[in-house]
């Protein structure tokens, strides 16, 4: 046995937190105060030690037929981020959707004995082995509720937060009107493909953002899931995925690949392990024609060079398309562009002169996300990408807003 497998669980949870602390990800003492009091390990009993604590590992809990993990402990790092998020105070009435335990507990110790918390969860395993641990760890007060949370959170009342632990595609109403006026929504939001968790403060009948953060969680079952579309080139070797938007003409791009690469270098660099977060949603709030490329492990055949091989930012224009590219620098890296199709060299164009304009204009911005109700006029909206979905019209607005398109994106339903 490795040191860590016998190690004291105390112990171990005490590195964890510290790990925390130090990267910044747990600022306040509250949240500080919780990671070293609940413990982790027996929320995750059928994991290893060294797994239930490792900082940046979530715990899976239930997979489906295929293999595919449906229910997991979230990572701690994730867990933290979002609790920073939430700015949850004592005596707060705290509701989160999705069920592992561990989370809650940590929820509870924020709140306080005179605060409240109810989690939810559609899946009956789930919320009986939640309200099991909880139960075992001294946690009773934390209510556990099986619902599918589409219609909100049953018998919860007004909550000051809400914390969406599964990744959400959509808001519905029924979670802002179970929001105190002042209240808090953090949600793994999927906007064009790229998920982050947002931190949305409530403003009368819109939510607007307070932060935004990468992250990725297990996928919303129930009412509320809503899959992206892959289309699949080359076999299976090569896919890409589509949230918002479909080609017009799929087959169009049947041999794109066979033709010659166009390459083209940005002169944007980045250092080793600096944030590109904004970068990606730069690109995908300015681009139409935007998806993800990702490439089969198995099957890859080195034919393609992307950035990032599990999901890389993609322009697609008819028969063409073009992909981000990175090459190793003295001091970091490079992006660049990869352009296949007959109007390859116009599409990577495209592509490198985001870039460009992203590190121009604002490498150092943050967008602000607004999600007004769906039936909100698009004169009443501020500037900047608009995504039309079932519930919400999601409006991604960076500062100097003038400089970028007003373009309207709306979900097609499947």
């Amino acid at each position: 046995m490795t040191d860590l497998e016998t190690a004291d669980p105390e112990v171990l949870r005490t590195a964890m937190t510290e790990q925390l602390v130090t990267a910044g990800t747990i600022r306040s003492k509250q949240v500080e105060a919780a990671f070293r009091t609940v413990p982790r390990h027996a929320f995750a009993p059928e994991a290893p030690l060294a797994q239930a604590y490792a900082a940046h590992e979530a715990v899976p809990t239930k997979k489906n037929e295929h293999g595919i993990t449906i229910s997991s402990v979230s990572a701690p790092d994730v867990q933290a981020m979002m609790l920073e998020q939430a700015e949850a105070e004592v005596r707060m009435r705290v509701g989160e959707i999705g069920s592992g335990g561990y989370n809650a507990a940590l929820m509870a110790e924020v709140v306080g004995p005179e605060g409240s918390v109810v989690t939810v969860d559609i899946d009956p395993d789930v919320t009986d082995r939640a309200r099991e641990l909880l139960d075992a760890t001294g946690y009773d007060r934390v209510g556990v509720v099986l619902a599918d949370a589409e219609q909100g959170l049953p018998d919860a009342g007004t909550l000051d937060r809400l914390i969406v632990t599964v990744g959400a595609w959509d808001i519905p109403p029924a979670w802002t009107d179970q929001l105190a006026g002042d209240g808090r929504l953090v949600v793994p939001l999927r906007m064009r493909g790229l998920t982050r968790s947002v931190a949305f403060d409530r403003d009368g009948d819109r939510l607007v953002s307070r932060s935004a953060e990468v992250c990725g969680f297990v996928t919303m079952q129930g009412e509320g899931e809503h899959s992206e579309r892959l289309l699949l080139i080359r076999g299976k070797e090569i896919g890409l995925r589509f949230d918002e938007e479909w080609p017009a003409d799929p087959d169009a791009l049947n041999g794109v690949f066979d033709t010659d690469r166009v390459e083209k270098w940005t002169g944007v660099t980045v250092a080793p392990a600096e944030p590109i977060k904004g970068m990606q949603m730069w690109l995908a709030t300015t681009l139409d024609g935007f998806c993800l490329m990702s490439v089969d492990a198995e099957l890859d055949t080195g034919l393609v060079a992307p950035q990032n091989k599990r999901a890389n930012i993609t322009l697609l224009d008819g028969d063409s398309l073009a992909y981000l590219a990175i090459r190793r620098t003295a001091d970091g890296a490079e992006f660049g562009v990869h352009g296949y199709g007959p109007n390859a060299a116009a599409v990577a164009d495209a592509l490198v002169e985001e870039l460009q304009r992203w590190d121009r204009d604002h490498r150092q911005d943050e967008p602000v996300i607004y999600a007004y109700p769906a039936s909100t006029p698009e004169a009443d909206l501020p500037a900047g990408r608009v995504i039309t979905k079932r519930h919400r019209r999601i409006v991604i607005s960076w500062p100097h807003e003038g400089q970028a398109s007003k373009s309207i994106i709306t979900e097609k339903e499947k």
